[in-house]
């Protein structure tokens, strides 16, 4: 006859639980780069990030789209840099080749400013319009 008074957890299930229970809390945490930071991101940071966005485009990551022409390795990196900014500011009208786009680089850089604030990114677009 089986044991009547069964033990629920052994000691290896109750570490199981105990792990799995925190792994899935962990993965409902907000993710630091969502929240609010209270410091703005710094040029050096950035430029940190945006080396190894290249670094990760060579390494053939980011496919071969990426390193077809200069210009598509630019869109790729800034992709790369900011999902959220680029979308906001170049994916309905990617930088092309020669395009020196000054107001939509600015606008760029005051999104990922605004982001890295856990700020919202409304009126981001078109707030250096001259």
């Amino acid at each position: 006859m089986a044991n009547s008074n069964p033990k629920l957890f052994n000691s290896k299930t109750l570490k199981f639980s105990v792990l799995l229970l925190f792994a899935v809390l962990s993965s409902l945490a907000p993710s630091p780069a969502l929240s609010k930071s209270r410091r703005p991101i710094t040029d050096t940071e950035i430029r940190q990030k945006k080396n190894e966005c290249y670094a990760d485009i060579e390494s053939g990551l980011w496919g071969w789209q990426c390193k077809s022409s200069m210009i598509a390795k630019e869109n790729c990196v800034l992709r790369c840099l900011s999902p959220p900014c680029y979308e906001l500011v170049y994916e309905s009208d990617p930088l092309e080749e020669g395009e020196k786009d000054f107001i939509r680089s600015q606008e760029y850089k005051y999104c990922m400013h605004r982001l890295s604030l856990g700020e919202s990114l409304d009126g981001v677009k078109g707030s250096f319009d001259y």
